[in-house]
């Protein structure tokens, strides 16, 4: 990071930190911003939470009786399905909230300042992340009300919230980079529904893919979101994950290794014009 000039005129020793130390510190300054938003504008927390909602009461009680899975009940089956999709729709955020800045011009703001040029996005992907955990925190004591019973112990526990915030945080950055696109809110917005209302229900989120057609099985069983919710559901519910949950972490990982640097090289185009 750039040290200002009037404090380089006032001879202030400024310890020597890394380029990644300061990114760091910078993103989390960025995070802290943008948390601090959400309670002055609840309107946002609360309509991101009434969705899922309405999605765990809908397959619950209208569509639950007439599904019907093999190992478990329906509500135990659904809730892992509900939380990665809730993950999912929220990292569109990510890209909202970019393109919002980016209209709004604080981004030239920003690139005035002496700072590193991934805080911006570190900072926004790491407020949705947080922004993501409570809203599943609320999808559970919803699931719970509505007769979900996990039986996983610590482990099962630790290693499931790990996965999805690890999923959320990589699907943060595939919002990121369509936010810098865009650069459009509403663009955004309908580019989100876009690919991932085919990712989400064409999966193994509210039913078994072993009904499915052939080529939509073999695309339910082998895209991400089919893996993690496997896994998740796996690890909850302390059944076997098999292959799910290292295919789920190699997925997520390969997400990151993609959408990171490509984020950063789109926002610095972006911040350089």
């Amino acid at each position: 990071m750039n040290v200002p000039a009037d404090i380089r005129a006032a001879g202030v020793k400024l310890p020597r930190r890394s380029r990644f130390y300061w990114a760091l510190a910078d993103g989390l300054v960025l995070a802290k911003r943008n948390l601090i938003q959400i309670p002055r504008v609840p309107e946002l927390l609360v309509f991101a939470t009434i969705q899922p909602v309405m999605f765990v009461l809908l397959f619950r009680y209208v569509f639950g009786g007439a599904i019907d899975v093999s190992g478990t009940s329906y509500v135990n089956f659904l809730m892992a399905g509900i939380f990665i999709q809730t993950i999912a729709f929220g990292a569109m955020t990510t890209g909202v909230g970019l393109a919002e800045d980016l209209q709004k011009g604080l981004v030239d703001r920003f690139r005035s300042l002496p700072m590193s040029r991934s805080a911006v996005l570190t900072g926004r992907t790491v407020a949705d992340l947080v922004r993501n955990a409570f809203v599943v925190v609320v999808m559970l004591a919803v699931g719970l009300l509505v007769g979900f019973r996990p039986e996983a112990g610590v482990a099962g526990w630790t290693a499931a919230i790990g996965l999805m915030l690890l999923f959320s945080f990589a699907f943060s950055w595939i919002g990121a980079t369509i936010g810098l696109l865009l650069r459009s809110v509403e663009a955004v917005q309908q580019a989100g529904f876009i690919w991932l209302f085919p990712l989400t229900f064409a999966s193994s989120a509210f039913v078994q893919t072993d009904g499915m057609p052939g080529p939509l099985r073999a695309f339910a069983n082998h895209q991400p979101i089919t893996q993690v919710i496997d896994a998740v559901r796996g690890l909850l519910l302390d059944q076997p994950v098999g292959s799910a949950g290292w295919l789920a972490l190699v997925w997520c990982v390969g997400i990151l290794l993609v959408f990171v640097p490509l984020s950063v090289s789109l926002y610095r185009r972006v911040a350089a014009r």
